[in-house]
């Protein structure tokens, strides 16, 4: 598959490219631009800078921030909102929502990978109300309840 063009713009010269770690991988890297080492207390949520800012080809594209796996299974810093989702008319700085799920104080170096930015597909759905809805094998099974 082609790449799409995702153009970005520097708002701090400190600021690092996204970049995929190898050629299999499926997001870019995003770096923290901070002024000076930033210490994230257990529990504790931060909003972590990335001086860039992204313009998305247009409505049928998305970019998703995720965690860094190893910096959440390691230290316990997760993405304080799950997943970042940036709409494509967003043009401010990306910014990274974290917190230290961690037993431990984990500080954030300048210039560290902090999270992964995806680019995706968007469908926009006509929602249409309906009396029934189709039959599954799986029914109204909350979560759970396919036993795996």
């Amino acid at each position: 598959m082609e790449p799409i063009t995702v153009k970005y713009k520097v708002l701090d010269s400190r600021a690092k490219t996204p970049a995929y770690a190898t050629s299999g991988s499926a997001a870019a890297d995003l770096c923290a631009v901070l002024d000076e080492p930033l210490t994230v207390q257990p529990m504790q949520r931060v909003l972590v800078p990335t001086g860039l800012a992204i313009e998305l080809p247009g409505a049928h594209a998305v970019a998703l921030v995720y965690a860094r796996s190893g910096l959440s299974i390691k230290h316990g810093l997760c993405m304080a909102n799950g997943v970042g989702v940036v709409d494509s008319d967003y043009r401010g700085e990306l910014k990274v929502p974290m917190v230290n799920l961690g037993a431990e104080a984990y500080t954030i170096q300048p210039g560290e990978r902090v999270a992964q930015l995806c680019i995706a597909p968007v469908y926009t759905a006509a929602f249409v109300q309906a009396d029934a809805l189709d039959e599954t094998a799986r029914g109204e099974g909350g979560f759970g309840s396919t036993g795996k």
